[in-house]
């Protein structure tokens, strides 16, 4: 008998907690007890070492390693051979006995670190269906290691079919936990495969023939990398493509996608993430780095949400948005680029999953109340200290403003309000603590040093916790960000003109579309909900032609606009720096370290007190925004991109960012470009 705790979600729903059984039975019987998984009907019987060999022998690669052969000179043979290493290299080898291994180990770390991990049912539920009908494809959010890991043991503690899985190639290199993962369903990519078109075909086939095959629910991550600010991030597209082809080309008749949404009260790797952000290298994948950290099992990192999104049909989401007929004049075994058609259906559909994972995540109150910390004054928050009562009555406030805007909140039911933030607190202690009714935000202690710390590395201590902070904060953005564009665009042109608000909300949309998730082509209908929005909270008024703020939405239209504000700061920092700066052609890595140098020289003056100025991610994303305004041109694709700027677009982009610029010459047509 499944004995299951329900979540404590104000929405009401079906969500258990799959790990109060765990502590009630035994975590060996658990993983040892009889696994009856009903896979895709159509998939014929069909091991690893099957797999693999069906993908040598493809048409396709074939034909690959001629071409190759023929381009440098060697023999078919030898390229033959070198695919069969790649393939080596990187293919899974799915075994029930390392799934079972996994699942104990799983079990007993998953108890001591989270205090629960809800589960939704009737995702699982739709889900099971799903997999038995069609190939299906999971692609979770990313947010920790612990993501494809949770993932595999939900669907084996549930008797599904567990996932393949595609992973970075540096796990594989982890002594013992490698292997493990490659024989729990882990197949292992490189990320750059730069011109190595042998790489290129062996992977896409590799990957082409597990939809094809229906050999097992496939799972990769649409975002590409870990999300180090905890917010999505922009969708990857090249395994999108691949995972898609068999449908383009006819070989299946439909793939199911399926959005998993996984929301963590606390993440394991929050200090780690921060420091990343200022430019400390990440740590090697490491078996002996891994024991190194075991140090988290002391910790508390409180309640997991697994949200198995509705499934999605691509053969009915894709009607009308691609013609595959053409797919039919050249033969299915040779190489394809994608038309413009295609790679716009695969833009569109990979950001809508990632939409349907913010829809699907949950908030924890924590998240709420990093809103408002992130609004105090740095210095009140480390110095002074903001009163609880005045944070308390805040968060209350924004919860309601929350889920008035449809935000899915963990916040515990018949437990009082004071209780749920309290707990909140202490279980960021690392963050945040509360001294004699103040909240204060923690700052690392300071290392014994010869020489007292200077004040940049003052800086870069205060940043990493802000960011830290901020991680928290991120999460909550998609239930805010489209009324917080119409409010700074209300804000900003002084309009109250629907079609002027419009124009800029559309300039904002592309400027920060590296930083939120927009669909493409959905522009009116953002502008539309963001009006819908603030009405429903008595912000504005709207009319046919007008959208006008009221005096008793101040303190929300307030709140929305200083949500915004520190990315706006810092996109201006970076525009500044290359409107100034005596460069006219750089690198990446010299924009990130020269506008580092200008923010902590900005901060310490007193001239700027956005301490996200400083996080890599934002400064790259500004320049991603630059390359979208024509502002910035990239002059050749290497190692080390280098860019040619155009000071005067930067200045016209900054003016208009700033409302010096009237919004009359903004041209709008946001969706042809988004």
């Amino acid at each position: 008998m499944n004995t299951y705790r329900e979540s404590g979600l104000e929405d009401e729903q079906d969500f258990v907690d799959i790990l109060e059984e765990r502590r009630h039975s035994s975590d060996l019987g658990h993983a040892l007890r009889t696994f009856n998984a009903h896979p895709y009907r159509e998939a014929p019987p069909c091991s690893s070492a099957d797999l693999n060999k069906t993908v040598l022998e493809s048409q396709y690669l074939r034909y690959v390693a001629k071409e190759i052969a023929m381009e440098t000179g060697s023999s078919v043979e030898v390229v033959r051979e070198e695919a069969f290493g790649i393939l080596k290299e990187m293919s899974q080898s799915l075994q029930l006995g390392f799934i079972r291994l996994l699942a104990y180990a799983l079990s007993k770390v998953f108890k001591r670190v989270f205090t629960s991990i809800f589960v939704n049912m009737e995702g699982l539920n739709a889900l099971q269906q799903a997999i038995q009908e069609r190939p299906v494809i999971l692609m979770p959010n990313h947010r920790s290691y612990v993501d494809f890991l949770v993932i595999s043991y939900i669907m084996f503690t549930f008797d599904l079919p567990v996932p393949v899985i595609a992973a970075g190639i540096p796990l594989a290199g982890m002594k013992v936990v490698g292997e493990i993962l490659r024989g729990s369903g882990a197949f292992f990519i490189r990320r750059a495969t730069g011109s190595n078109s042998l790489y290129w075909a062996v992977m896409s086939e590799y990957v082409k023939t597990i939809v094809r095959r229906g050999f097992a629910p496939l799972e990769f991550f649409v975002e590409g990398l870990r999300s180090r600010t905890l917010k999505s991030l922009t969708p990857k597209l090249g395994m999108m493509h691949m995972v898609l082809e068999p449908f383009f080309k006819g070989e299946v008749y439909d793939i199911i996608l399926v959005p998993i949404s996984i929301s963590y009260d606390r993440v394991l790797e929050e200090s780690l993430l921060a420091h990343e952000l200022l430019g400390v290298p990440k740590p090697k994948e490491t078996t002996r780095g891994l024991l190194k950290a075991s140090t988290v099992l002391q910790e508390d990192y409180g309640s997991m949400h697994v949200n198995f999104g509705r499934p999605l049909s691509v053969r009915r989401l894709s009607e009308g948005k691609i013609n595959r007929c053409h797919y039919n004049l050249i033969p299915r075994d040779l190489p394809q680029r994608p038309s413009t058609e295609a790679q716009a259906c695969v833009s569109w559909l990979a950001h809508l999953v990632v939409h349907a994972q913010e829809e699907g995540s949950v908030l924890s109150p924590f998240s709420l109340m990093a809103c408002l910390l992130l609004q105090t004054p740095t210095t009140t928050i480390i110095e002074e200290g903001l009163a609880w009562a005045q944070l308390t009555e805040k968060t209350l406030w924004l919860r309601k403003l929350a889920l008035d805007f449809g935000a899915r909140l963990n916040w515990p039911r018949h437990v009082p309000e004071s209780n749920v933030m309290s707990s909140s607190m202490a279980l960021h202690h690392s963050i945040v603590q509360r001294k004699l009714g103040l909240v204060y935000l923690v700052r690392e202690e300071e290392r014994a040093k010869k020489q007292p710390i200077s004040p940049e590395e003052d800086v870069m201590r205060t940043a990493a916790a802000v960011l830290m902070l901020a991680s928290y904060r991120n999460p909550a953005m998609h239930i805010f960000i489209r009324p917080v564009m119409l409010t700074i665009a209300i804000h900003t042109t002084k309009s109250t003109q629907r079609d002027a608000l419009f124009s800029f909300f559309c300039f904002l949309q592309d400027i920060f579309s590296s930083e939120f998730i927009f669909i493409p082509g959905r522009s009116s209908q953002d502008f539309d909900e963001a009006c819908s929005l603030l009405e429903k909270c008595g912000a504005v008024h709207i009319s046919e032609q007008d959208v006008t703020e009221t005096e008793a939405g101040l303190q929300a239209t307030s709140f929305l606009r200083a949500l915004l504000q520190p990315f706006i700061d810092a996109y201006q920092v970076v525009f500044k720096y290359l409107c100034e700066a005596d460069v006219h052609i750089f690198t990446e890595k010299q924009l990130l370290s020269a506008v580092r140098k200008l923010a902590i020289k900005l901060i310490l003056s007193g001239e700027l007190h956005t301490y996200e100025t400083l996080s890599s991610d934002i400064q790259k994303n500004v320049l991603s925004a630059l390359q979208r305004q024509k502002a910035v041109t990239m002059l050749r694709a290497t190692e080390q991109n280098e860019y040619r700027v155009s000071k005067a677009a930067i200045r016209r982009t900054g003016d208009i960012l700033s409302g010096k610029t009237p919004p009359q010459i903004l041209i709008a047509a946001p969706d042809a470009r988004l």
